[in-house]
């Protein structure tokens, strides 16, 4: 099969017509976005509390901060503020208020773990506690933000879509 794409590719150059633009992912419905970078960032926890050799720890924990920095982005940039517009009672933005004061903790977290060496004092409770609160703030954002999303008249998959497409415009701000 790899032969066979190889020469498609060749035969499409020699004729000059382009392949199909194929977009990189899926559209993705808004919450299952953000449900997954959560479960990815739970795994990184897990096996930051396996890992022995202060290597390993130094880049799951590298790999923590980088996910949940692009994630609080993405959150802050496109999602809470699209629902902001559509969840109008007040304690569904007083929910929203919570998230953002929850990810200002979490960013001042990251960044003593992103100056600090892992064998630093209070390295793994400064992990610890990272961990706490973004258990914290997943349950609360999938158990009572995801539910009033749900109800709302936001077309989690439209957001979804403006969500991937701010992703790789903030990988890009993050990687440079």
């Amino acid at each position: 099969m790899p032969t066979a794409s190889k020469s498609n590719t060749k035969s499409s150059r020699k004729t000059g017509s382009r392949p199909a633009v194929v977009a990189e992912y899926p559209p993705q419905d808004a919450l299952s976005l953000l449900k997954e970078d959560h479960r990815k960032v739970e795994a990184l926890f897990e096996q930051f509390e396996s890992a022995r050799k202060s290597e390993r720890k130094q880049a799951i924990v590298k790999s923590i901060c980088e996910e949940l920095t692009l994630h609080a982005a993405l959150e802050e940039s496109v999602f809470y503020p699209a629902l902001r517009d559509v969840l109008t009672l007040k304690k569904d933005q007083a929910l929203l208020d919570e998230a953002m004061v929850e990810h200002a903790t979490l960013k001042g977290l990251i960044a003593k773990l992103e100056s600090e060496q892992p064998d630093a004092s209070y390295y793994d409770a400064t992990v610890t506690v990272l961990k706490e609160y973004v258990n914290h703030h997943v349950k609360e954002e999938e158990k009572e933000i995801f539910a009033e999303v749900r109800k709302s008249s936001l077309s989690t998959l439209e957001l979804g879509q403006t969500m991937q497409a701010a992703r790789e415009k903030l990988k890009r701000k993050f990687t440079h």
